[in-house]
């Protein structure tokens, strides 16, 4: 399983203008996504990180990416952001589901 997060800090007030042009409202999510979140801090409205859960290998989450517009979401979406923090792929190395 991999995790795709990145951390941005958007321009003040875009936030609305943001999540419109990089999270798909009723769009299926690509093959092999498993979860996706949107999340904004409590301190700073303007600092939001997106990440999903991929169950497959890097080449197949390229692929999906591909399929997916992935590339012209974040082009949109960049045009709203002042600044990126952590951007990355990582490996999960351990999942554990809280009741």
């Amino acid at each position: 399983m991999l995790c795709a997060m990145t951390q941005r800090k958007l321009k003040p007030g875009s936030f609305d203008d943001f999540r419109a042009a990089f999270v798909p409202d009723d769009e299926e999510a690509p093959a092999g996504w498993k979860e996706f979140y949107a999340v904004r801090s409590l301190d700073d409205e303007n600092e939001v990180i997106t990440f999903g859960f991929f169950d497959g290998n890097l080449a197949e989450l390229k692929e999906s990416q591909r399929g997916g517009h992935y590339d012209a979401r974040r082009e949109a979406a960049d045009r709203f952001v002042e600044s990126v923090g952590v951007d990355g792929l990582f490996e999960v190395i351990e999942e554990r589901a809280m009741d």
